[in-house]
């Protein structure tokens, strides 16, 4: 959650990707930290997140950013002080909410969910936010987080194949993105997703 706050103030693109690998990295090492019994499966899907999450697709963004020669996202759509203030505000009202909510014993102390619904809305506000591609590309990642941390609840219950569906289709979303951010600069010379606006016909 305090790596959510720190994605939402800071400006340069490097600083982003590396919160967003870093906590990709930490959620994946979490179904170690929850499950009881170490199963094959959880360990596979554990080595398959962080790999993905804290390796490929940061170095995937590191390459776009490059590529595109920026290194900061000077002029979001939502500043950086009123980001810092509604992320806060709405970890507040994660904690708030997830108290009331009808939870197993279990997940009633914890901060998992509490967690998955500040991730999901920072996420949210970095993606309506920012106006660099790479940026909003960076939301997606953590609100994909907040859904990957949700999805923990249910590890009894649910297979852990479906997160790595999600870590299929999140690594394909990263590909297209990358695509994107590179016609993007060719046509625009910037990556400023608002100059969309002006395309005709």
């Amino acid at each position: 959650m305090g790596l959510n706050l720190v994605a939402l103030g800071t400006s340069r693109l490097p600083s982003l990707i590396r919160v967003a690998a870093l906590q990709g990295m930490v959620l994946g090492i979490m179904p170690l930290v929850i499950e009881h019994e170490l199963r094959l499966m959880v360990l596979v899907i554990a080595a398959a997140t962080v790999a993905m999450k804290g390796l490929v697709i940061p170095a995937l963004l590191r390459r776009a950013m490059r590529t595109a020669n920026i290194d900061r996202d000077l002029y979001p759509l939502i500043g950086f002080l009123p980001s810092l203030l509604l992320g806060a505000a709405g970890m507040i009202g994660a904690v708030v909410l997830a108290r009331r909510l009808p939870l197993l014993p279990e997940h009633r102390e914890s901060l998992l969910v509490a967690g998955a619904l500040a991730s999901v809305l920072t996420g949210l506000l970095l993606l309506i936010g920012r106006s660099k591609a790479i940026s909003q590309v960076c939301g997606y990642l953590i609100l994909e987080n907040g859904i990957y941390l949700f999805g923990l609840l249910l590890i009894h219950s649910t297979p852990l194949l479906v997160e790595g569906g999600i870590l299929l289709d999140l690594t394909v979303a990263v590909f297209v993105t990358g695509i994107i951010v590179d016609r993007i600069q060719r046509a625009f010379d910037s990556l400023d997703t608002r100059k969309l606006t002006v395309l005709r016909e």
